[in-house]
């Protein structure tokens, strides 16, 4: 599913228009985005939890020339599921 189908699949759902749904979906992505980039989380109960990760600076090797390079230090947004996401995926 990609983003067109999620908006397709939101309106449908709610049973509001298309452009409402893409609105708020949109507004959602920038507000998670915001909140990570000020290196706060969001939960969401049920569902589970964006957050930021910092990753360490390493030393890697280019594939092509098998050269060692430096990787820097970076920070990467995380998501965890929650239980009610987990056991919808594995309904044992």
């Amino acid at each position: 599913m990609n983003k067109s189908d999620l908006i397709d699949a939101l309106a449908a759902s709610s049973g509001e228009s298309k452009a409402a749904a893409g609105r708020v979906l949109e507004a959602f992505l920038e507000t998670v985005a915001a909140q990570l980039v000020q290196g706060e989380s969001v939960t969401l109960v049920g569902f589970g939890s964006f957050s930021v990760s910092k990753r360490a600076a390493r030393e890697g090797r280019n594939p092509r020339s098998g050269e060692t390079i430096k990787i820097k230090a970076s920070k990467v947004a995380k998501f965890s599921p929650g239980a009610g996401l987990k056991s919808a995926l594995n309904p044992d």
